[in-house]
């Protein structure tokens, strides 16, 4: 009996070696600090309501065309830190916590934290051109949250491979149920629009672009995208949204 070695045809494949892929970790802060902050504003809403008889924190912040047009321009901004009762900042904290973790761990604090204050600007300024009514709550800035989840999951698809149709499809579902649902007489969907369109445009010009590099079997995401671009992407979509608010105010 020939005990030499086997045809390479007949000796048994070697197992595949796993693949330990890096993904970017770090602690979502800012998502902490802006549930936090939109919190603690909450607590001195309910206070001011009950010392005062009056919510000094909603009057002092909400949107409100006529005091916008008088120059309280902050407006634009501070509804996302306002809400009008449990359920309401409850639900939008939820949604905050849901789809802020992961998207700041791929975006990296600062450019989330960007991404969260113009989509609440975008969404303020629509809801200022298209509604008389005074508003409040974070949902502008949630919604440019999603809206640039939806554009990370484009941009990416390559690496997420078979889970990508689910992902964009449970994205584009939370969308249309939460456009649907705005439709109520006391919703304010115009700010949600403009928040969507807001984190659309800020990522389509700013979002991560992962490649992986590195040697198996250990590999890393790496975002490939330039800072010029963040840059960019910002100075767009804070132009664009600031335009519309300077022909709300002058027309």
């Amino acid at each position: 009996m020939n005990d030499g070695p086997l045809h390479p045809a007949f000796e048994p494949a070697s197992a595949p070696q796993p693949i330990r892929l890096t993904l970017p970790e770090s602690a979502p802060v800012v998502t902490y600090a802006l549930m936090g902050v939109t919190i603690f504003v909450y607590l001195l809403q309910l206070a001011s309501q009950i010392f005062l008889q009056f919510d000094y924190p909603a009057g002092l912040l909400a949107k409100s065309n006529d005091l916008i047009r008088a120059g309280q321009l902050w407006r634009l901004f501070t509804p996302a830190l306002v809400h009008g009762g449990i359920a309401h900042i409850g639900f939008n904290m939820y949604a905050l916590f849901i789809f802020g973790v992961g998207l700041e761990r791929a975006f990296g604090r600062w450019r989330f934290l960007l991404l969260y204050v113009l989509g609440a600007f975008a969404g303020n300024v629509m809801s200022f051109l298209f509604t008389p009514a005074v508003s409040l709550g974070a949902s502008t800035a949630i919604f440019g949250v999603i809206g640039a989840e939806l554009v990370f999951l484009l941009q990416n698809r390559k690496l997420f491979a078979h889970q990508f149709r689910s992902a964009i499809g449970n994205v584009i579902f939370i969308i249309a149920v939460n456009l649907f649902l705005g439709l109520a007489p006391s919703i304010d969907n115009w700010g949600h629009v403009g928040g969507l369109v807001g984190g659309v445009m800020f990522a389509s010009f700013a979002g991560p672009l992962w490649e992986v590099e590195g040697i198996p079997p250990m590999l890393q995401l790496v975002d490939q995208r330039e800072s010029r671009n963040v840059f960019t992407g910002a100075i767009v979509t804070a132009v664009i949204f600031g335009a519309l608010a300077v022909w709300g105010l002058v027309g």
